[in-house]
């Protein structure tokens, strides 16, 4: 494994998302706050980097609920290794907000831009621009939907119309890419990532479908993003690793600096 640099770690374990176009982003002294309506999910919309007294604890959760309520999103209450008080998971549950049943824990992972992964030849696998037009979005985002088992975006006017208006924000953010994987022409899998530099890149969403798993497809995912990381001047790879991805990224060399925990919160979406 190669040295990780100090940029990197501090990247990986205290990079603070930023206002960019569909994304509002809150801050204040106790918590940071993204809103996303045109990603109505609880994850791109959530509450993380939590430091508070343990009495503004139940104000805290009441404030951050009421501002996702307003809006009509659900939201995940992201906590890290520095989160106060240091109990906060507890007062989440006396608010009735548990972990996320699809995986409460994800390991910090990092990887050296200089670290070489091997991409195996995959028969009729070719790579496409995720963003470059709507209808490859969508592929992007269906294939996505099923790899990780959620329901697929339909075909009705606004979800269709919501599904460009997402496209067109993460294009005009200038950092931001999503890959499409085909095999023979038919979506197989897609992966997004961000640039941040100088300190590094997030990587998010690799997923295959299952009847393409096992081909290599998502290593190929992997060494795509990290050729644009080295074009974009970062230091490495930053990715939250869950129960399956966690020990496929550890072996192309990802190495755990960190975890995150999280907590799903449905009831502002009413």
């Amino acid at each position: 494994m190669r040295a990780v640099s100090q940029a990197l770690l501090e990247f990986a374990n205290h990079h603070r998302p930023r206002p960019e176009p569909g994304m509002e982003v809150i801050v204040t002294p106790r918590y940071l706050m993204t809103l996303q309506p045109d990603f109505p999910l609880p994850g791109p919309n959530g509450v993380c980097f939590i430091r508070c007294r343990p009495e503004e604890t139940d104000e805290v959760i009441r404030e951050a609920r009421a501002t996702f309520a307003a809006r009509h999103l659900p939201l995940m209450w992201q906590l890290d290794p520095e989160v106060e008080p240091a109990d906060f998971a507890d007062h989440l549950e006396r608010h009735g907000i548990h972990p996320d049943p699809h995986g409460s824990e994800f390991a910090v992972m990092v990887l050296p831009v200089d670290v070489e992964v091997d991409s195996p030849e995959v028969p009729g696998l070719e790579i496409h621009d995720a963003l470059s037009d709507l209808a490859t979005y969508r592929s992007a985002n269906a294939a996505a939907a099923e790899a990780f088992e959620s329901d697929i975006p339909g075909d009705e006017p606004e979800v269709i119309a919501m599904q460009e208006r997402r496209r067109l924000n993460l294009r005009a953010a200038g950092h931001r890419h999503l890959l499409l994987a085909t095999i023979d022409g038919e979506p197989a899998g897609s992966g997004g990532i961000g640039l941040f530099p100088p300190g590094g890149a997030a990587i998010n969403g690799g997923s295959v479908r299952p009847k393409f798993r096992g081909r290599g497809i998502y290593r190929a995912l992997v060494a795509a993003r990290l050729e644009i990381a080295r074009n974009g001047g970062v230091d490495g790879l930053c990715v939250w690793g869950g129960e399956m991805s966690g020990p496929i990224l550890k072996q192309l060399g990802f190495e755990t600096v960190g975890w995150r925990r999280f907590y799903l919160d449905t009831n502002t979406a009413v």
